[in-house]
């Protein structure tokens, strides 16, 4: 038996083991003793790792940061990253995130795409090709990371105590192959509210999004009002101009002001609806005035929101590899007496962070408004389209797919490519298909699993043959 027929034979298990692990909640936690980034990373990780070691792969645990599983022998090592954290849930599920639940033929839940599914199928990949005894002389490697949607500390830890492998792909994106990625950045914007009053309304707080690299699909402010009338006719009117989701709670005067959207992957802001956006705009309808807090929502709703490209403030940026920048606001809050907006970007390859930041800066001259850096940057990458890797993962591409006429493409996505040096991101989703990733009922299809995972099989034979 070949390994693509072995690859097939595994198909119950390869769904038992997508549905258990997606189980797991493992978004980012409180860290522990070895459970650098919470129980959650830390217990999928040792599902991960459980699981390979019952394959016969060896096996190492590097103290809850990431791990490892290989076989073969060789010089080089063939690698495979991928990431077994996830986002946080959000709302609005039809099914549990958390349950792994077959529907229609798909698995739903967090992580079933982005990365677990993936992951999974990466493993049985490597099992396949084991267990089918293919002539290899290069070792192969899967590398599992824990902290990747937060802040890819699994990935350093790891690269300081293990050497990165010769080459690798990471089935964290899209097909065919990704030869280029954009800059990430994500900074705060902050300003100084001493005044937060405008005539009959007062703004007692403002609060939506999850994580700064999703787009929020839900936010809230808390006014204290004396008009409910005034209220609900500003409402009225703005909903038969504007098809946002905008409803309102009132009690004894408190007015709770809810916006809901439709989150999506932070590289991707229009494929979503901006929660934040939404309620900032309605906000600009029922103020008039200029407090502080008043300042910040006539800025956010001149120069930021319905923008996706950053052209509204200063860094609409773009180039011929990877075109338009992706300008993503994420959260937003009010504490301390400040209001942070906390913004992601990606920027173009050619360009830079510091273009980025400088005129954003300048956009916001003597608006009170300060811009605070975070200083985890990844910078852009570039694999040209005639290196070995991206050739030989093309013509699998290719030959499993029947696709000849897709190129391989740049991302505003971040994945671990970035981590080593001659790394690409090599999947899972196919042109054209659905991407649900850090969205609600986000899932996998069953036939989108083996597909992927015959294709992750084959390229592991090529690159390690």
């Amino acid at each position: 038996m070949d390994f693509i027929e072995l690859v097939e034979s595994y198909k119950d298990d390869i769904v038992k083991s997508t549905q258990e692990i997606v189980r797991i909640k493992s978004v980012e936690g409180e860290g522990k003793p070895g459970m650098p980034f919470g129980e959650g990373p830390y217990n999928a990780l040792k599902y991960a790792l459980d699981i390979a070691e019952d394959m016969g792969f060896k096996t190492k645990n590097l103290d809850g940061y990431a791990g490892h599983a290989d076989f073969g022998e060789g010089d080089e090592t063939i690698g495979i990253l991928v990431h077994l954290d996830v986002v946080p849930e959000g709302d609005g599920w039809t099914y549990p995130p958390y349950s792994g639940e077959i529907h229609d033929g798909k698995i739903f839940g967090r992580g079933t795409l982005d990365d677990k599914g993936p992951a999974i199928a990466s493993l049985y990949a490597m099992k396949a090709l084991k267990e089918a005894n293919v002539s290899l002389n290069k070792k192969i490697r899967i590398i599992f990371g824990t902290n990747e949607e937060t802040g890819w500390g699994c990935m350093k830890y790891y690269f300081e105590h293990e050497k990165a492998p010769d080459m690798a792909f990471t089935p964290d994106a899209d097909f065919p192959v990704i030869h280029g990625e954009k800059g990430i950045i994500a900074f705060d914007l902050v300003k100084k509210i001493e005044n937060n009053s405008c005539g009959d309304i007062s703004i007692k707080s403002i609060k939506g999004g999850n994580a700064v690299n999703m787009v929020p699909d839900y936010c809230e402010a808390i006014l204290e009002v004396k008009d409910m009338d005034y209220i609900e006719n500003k409402l009225k009117n703005f909903k038969e101009k504007n098809d946002y989701d905008i409803s309102i709670e009132e009690k004894d005067g408190i007015v709770k002001v809810i916006a809901k959207g439709s989150s999506a992957h932070g590289s991707t802001p229009e494929k979503g609806e901006n929660a934040i956006t939404y309620l900032m705009l309605f906000l600009g309808e029922i103020l008039d005035c200029n407090c502080d807090i008043c300042d910040f929502i006539k800025i956010y709703n001149e120069k930021i929101a319905l923008k996706h490209n950053g052209e509204g403030i200063g860094c609409g940026f773009e180039d011929e590899v990877s075109g338009k920048l992706n300008f993503n606001p994420g959260v937003i809050k009010t504490e301390d007496g400040k209001i942070t907006l906390s913004i992601n970007i990606r920027y173009p390859i050619k360009s830079s962070s510091e273009e980025v930041y400088n005129g954003i800066r300048k956009e916001l001259e003597g608006t009170g408004i300060e811009l605070i850096e975070d200083d985890d940057e990844m910078k852009p990458i570039y694999v040209p389209k005639n290196d070995p890797l991206v050739e030989k993962l093309m013509k699998v591409y290719k030959e499993e797919t029947g696709d000849l006429d897709s190129e391989p493409i740049t991302i505003g996505g971040g994945t671990y490519a970035r981590a080593m040096d001659n790394a690409v991101a090599f999947g899972p989703v196919f042109p054209g298909q659905e991407e649900v990733a850090h969205q609600k009922d986000e899932y996998i299809s069953i036939e989108h699993l083996m597909k992927m995972a015959k294709i992750y099989a084959k390229a592991l034979y090529e690159l390690a043959k």
